[in-house]
């Protein structure tokens, strides 16, 4: 059975979960959070991998508090620089994708989010 990769809570109770890769489960996050206002500064999102194109989507969809499994230092630096809480249990250079490397000069989420979703092809 697959494990989730991403989680949202509110205090101890589950509102979402996703088994998805790469970032469509941010994306499908940002679909469920259109459906009714969820104000996402009092949840935590956990996610197992969160690199620098993540760690702009969490930022621009509103969450102040995250934790992750694997994060790297530009997600790290990102969350620092925008006043995000955030907890790791392994911090790494990079993740190994070629999202981390096309976003290394973006510090922009909009700008991040319009090339994520093209990417995506949404």
């Amino acid at each position: 059975m697959k494990s989730t990769t991403l989680e949202v809570y509110h205090n101890d109770d589950l509102l979402f979960s996703s088994k998805g890769k790469w970032l469509h489960p941010l994306f499908e996050l940002e679909d469920f959070l259109k459906k009714g206002p969820i104000p996402t500064g009092d949840l935590i999102i956990k996610d197992k991998i969160i690199g620098k194109a993540s760690a702009m989507m969490i930022y621009r969809l509103g969450f102040n508090t995250v934790e992750a499994g694997t994060m790297s230092i530009p997600a790290r630096d990102f969350f620092i620089k925008n006043e995000v809480v955030f907890t790791y249990d392994t911090l790494v250079d990079l993740i190994a994708c070629k999202t981390e490397t096309l976003l290394k000069d973006i510090n922009d989420p909009e700008k991040a989010y319009r090339i994520l979703k093209e990417r995506a092809g949404r």
